[in-house]
């Protein structure tokens, strides 16, 4: 039997080698020894003065942000209005009182061309008896005009913008000389390149003798 003192020396030497005891040791420096977090991080309670410059300086960049984008947004609403002067151009009103029948008239509207033509009895019966088969783009002439004797068109060929002439082409409508369309006197093409019918603007008789484009 080993003596009360080994006994008392093997329990010291156990007791000092314990994992246990080694880890507690070593996670006691587990926490940083750097203090840069204490001596480095400004106290604002500390200074009451450079905590007011703090809050004004970002009060202030937030107005002025603020009144940036409220400027910016204006500016843009304002752009995307019309100008008294383009108001003035998105509507046309003309006399049709000196268009003699049979002729034709030509107007500009938003810069553009138009044509005003004053229709003989003839011209319309010839334009109604037109069936839908001999049409690239079919329309009948009734959808086309609001009275009978009156037809309103865009004076610009539908193939590559040229303006055609009056009173010419093999249907006396109109006559495109740039690549040879042509147009019969309800303005619906007939001939050439050109795929579409001339186009109808928006019009309304504002009297018996005048209309309103646009």
């Amino acid at each position: 039997m080993l003596s009360a003192a080994a006994r008392g020396l093997g329990r010291v030497s156990r007791t000092s080698s314990s994992p246990f005891r080694a880890f507690s040791s070593v996670g006691s420096n587990f926490g940083s020894v750097d203090h840069g977090f204490t001596d480095d991080r400004i106290d604002k309670a500390a200074d009451p003065e450079k905590r007011a410059f703090t809050y004004f300086m970002l009060g202030g960049a937030r107005f002025m942000y603020a009144s940036t984008a409220r400027v910016l947004l204006i500016k843009f609403v304002s752009s995307m209005s019309a100008s008294a002067d383009v108001l003035a151009m998105a509507s046309a009103e003309f006399e049709l009182g000196a268009i003699d029948p049979g002729t034709t008239v030509t107007v500009k509207w938003r810069g553009k061309p138009i044509f005003i033509r004053n229709r003989t009895e003839d011209e319309i019966a010839e334009a109604k008896a037109v069936g839908m088969g001999e049409l690239r783009d079919q329309e009948t002439d009734e959808v086309r005009v609001q009275k009978d004797n009156w037809l309103v068109v865009l004076g610009i060929c539908t193939h590559l913008g040229c303006v055609p002439i009056s009173g010419a082409g093999d249907y006396n409508g109109w006559f495109c000389p740039c690549h040879g369309s042509h147009y019969d006197v309800s303005g619906r093409i007939r001939k050439g390149p050109a795929p579409l019918n001339l186009e109808v603007p928006p019009y309304k008789f504002t009297a018996e003798d005048k209309i309103l484009i646009g």
